[in-house]
């Protein structure tokens, strides 16, 4: 390696200042994702004015940008592995461009499918890829509030797309059109910082690897003995899917899989999607009913920032433990309120906006952890493959339910729907006690010993601990 090619890494942000500036540039991403999914809820009442759509078409309408994600997250995580967590991002951003600009022009509906089905290829690999590279980069003690960055900017998108929609009314092609903003940023963002230091360090560039950890941490020491512990780590070559599910990585897999498969079947996504049109059939006109999604989304941005304060304090698991009963609460509420059909008073139909916005907010919850979860619990030398096999969990029952939710009500009505969600969070916040470790404060290195150890999950853990404990 030249002197000049070690050295490149060296200019540019240092410090703190740099850990910011890749977490927010490189979280631009999430609000790419949250825009161009959160658009398609306010879209849909202009959509359905100039073109025909049945409950079917809207579903499908709306679940082409999920089907689109689950090849996109699934081919992410060998080609960052080959290309590098800097030079993906760059390219996911590039198709965020296409899909926008395709969408705004759609003349049909079917043109429309294939638009948004590209949007999701690029959605899929930002959630694959960017939790990964924020989490590769910044310091242990720190990771947790700056992956959640990612997801803040997921649900901020969520919030600025139903403020555009209401703003643009019926005007479409506008909200799609308006999705290349952020990913020009993205791209010209992402020219000036670094590429991460563990996937240098695994393709033998150490010196390049030394360089960006120096600046990130701001110490000389503290860069070679991180670079030394990776290297402990790293010795392996790139593994193989086989490795991925091989008996010591299962526990993450286990984890990442679920965590990202409970954050969709509770519901989260199809209220996210369908608050409007839901809001419309209790009653509510469109203005109110967008004004009320609105509502629902600044609960959950507040809720979010509120995880990125306290997943670095309390954990993980505790915030989990915390909000997921509040959204329990919510479902049976609603549930209760449409159960004689659609709430008629007027104090009904504002108890259900309070409580849908109280659902979205403690629901997020899952949203905060899992990208953080599947950013940390894997081996480095799976963990491109290990963020896609999340994210496709994630993807898949996101389109499960997008596709399904419409049909559900038809089937159960409102009521029934509402309260599977419930039973089925129920069922999450036991995969949450004994299935999620806490990660909080732990580096990569030490979260992949855990794994080697067999003490990943809390039981395993307690388990190994019993004996000593005793014996004292």
């Amino acid at each position: 390696m030249s002197t000049s090619a070690s050295a490149r890494p060296a200019r540019g942000p240092r410090g703190k200042f740099l850990v910011i500036l890749v977490s927010v540039v490189a979280a631009l991403g999430g609000l790419l994702f949250g825009y161009d999914t959160g658009i398609i809820g306010v879209a849909l009442l202009g959509l359905s004015k100039q073109f025909v759509m049945d409950d079917t078409t809207k579903q499908l309408v709306t679940g082409a940008i999920i089907f689109g994600a689950i090849f996109g997250c699934l081919g992410t995580g060998p080609l960052s592995d080959k290309l590098g967590r800097r030079r993906s991002i760059m390219l996911l951003g590039l198709m965020f461009i296409v899909g926008s600009l395709l969408s705004a022009l759609a003349e049909s509906v079917e043109m429309l499918i294939l638009a948004r089905f590209i949007l999701g290829l690029s959605a899929g690999s930002a959630t694959q890829i960017i939790p990964v590279y924020i989490a590769e980069v910044t310091p242990p003690k720190h990771r947790g509030k700056l992956v959640v960055m990612f997801q803040m900017m997921v649900v901020f998108g969520i919030l600025v797309a139903y403020l555009t929609g209401f703003a643009l009314g019926d005007d479409w092609r506008w909200m799609f059109g308006l999705g290349t903003v952020p990913a020009i940023v993205l791209i010209l963002g992402m020219l000036v910082l670094p590429e991460s230091p563990r996937w240098l360090l695994g393709k033998g560039r150490e010196e390049e690897a030394f360089s960006v950890l120096e600046r990130v941490r701001e110490s000389h020491e503290g860069a070679r003995n991180e670079i030394n512990e990776i290297k402990e780590i790293s010795a392996r070559p790139e593994g193989t899917w086989r490795d991925l599910f091989s008996d010591w990585v299962r526990p993450a897999l286990i984890a990442g899989f679920g965590i990202a498969m409970f954050s969709q079947i509770t519901g989260n996504n199809a209220i996210i999607y369908y608050a409007p049109t839901i809001l419309s059939n209790a009653g509510l006109d469109e203005n109110a009913s967008v004004l009320a999604s609105i509502g629902g989304a600044v609960l959950i941005n507040i809720s979010t920032i509120f995880g990125i304060l306290m997943v670095d304090r309390i954990g993980r698991k505790r915030f989990l433990l915390w909000m997921v009963p509040g959204s329990i609460v919510a479902l049976i509420v609603m549930g209760f309120l449409f159960m004689d059909g659609a709430p008629t008073s007027t104090t009904s139909q504002w108890i259900l906006v309070v409580c849908l916005a109280l659902y979205m907010a403690f629901n997020c919850s899952f949203g905060v952890c899992l990208w953080l979860i599947n950013a940390e619990v894997y081996p480095l030398f799976v963990r491109g493959k290990g963020a896609s096999v999340g994210a496709f969990s994630h993807w898949v029952f996101n389109l499960l339910v997008t596709l399904t939710t419409l049909t559900l009500i038809n089937a159960l009505g409102t009521s029934g729907t509402f309260w599977l969600y419930a039973a089925i969070s129920t069922l999450a916040l036991v995969f949450v006690v004994r299935y999620i470790p806490e990660t909080n404060g732990r580096s990569l290195e030490q979260i992949e010993a855990d794994l080697k150890a067999g003490t990943f999950f809390p039981k395993d853990r307690r388990h190994k601990a019993s004996p000593a404990t005793s014996h004292s």
